[in-house]
């Protein structure tokens, strides 16, 4: 079975260091295709932004849109600092997202971020 779809703000990124695209969806998996194919907006398909270097999980949509805006709103500083502090190697997320490798964030001795990435994994489960 499918994994839930996961809403959420996320950050793209041509290169490390390089253009940041921020957006917002209801299904994170389905738009990071959509950019890798070049289809997810015309900014990040003009500026190659087809890296997902950043992502925050929602319940609700409205409180993504909120944090989207507010993101929007933040100088260039601090969203490199935002992504350097959880991927500090500006590692693609996508894969690792899709399940087919693992997640770069967490490190072998990271056991408080496993267990949070188990119970993460716990909730994109479809309901019995």
């Amino acid at each position: 079975m499918a994994k839930r779809p996961l809403i959420a703000v996320y950050m793209e990124a041509s290169r490390p260091f390089g253009v940041i695209y921020t957006g917002v969806t209801a299904n994170l998996l389905e738009r990071g295709l959509h950019h890798r194919e070049g289809r997810g907006s015309r900014f990040a398909a003009r500026y190659a932004c087809n890296m997902l270097v950043w992502f925050e999980q929602f319940a609700w949509m409205t409180d993504a849109i909120q944090r989207e805006k507010s993101l929007k709103r933040w100088n260039r500083t601090w969203k490199m600092q935002l992504i350097e502090r959880e991927n500090p190697d500006w590692s693609d997320l996508y894969p690792a997202l899709c399940g087919t490798a693992p997640d770069p964030r967490v490190k072998p001795e990271d056991d408080e971020v496993r267990e949070w990435l188990a119970a993460l994994d716990s909730l994109n489960r479809p309901d019995p």
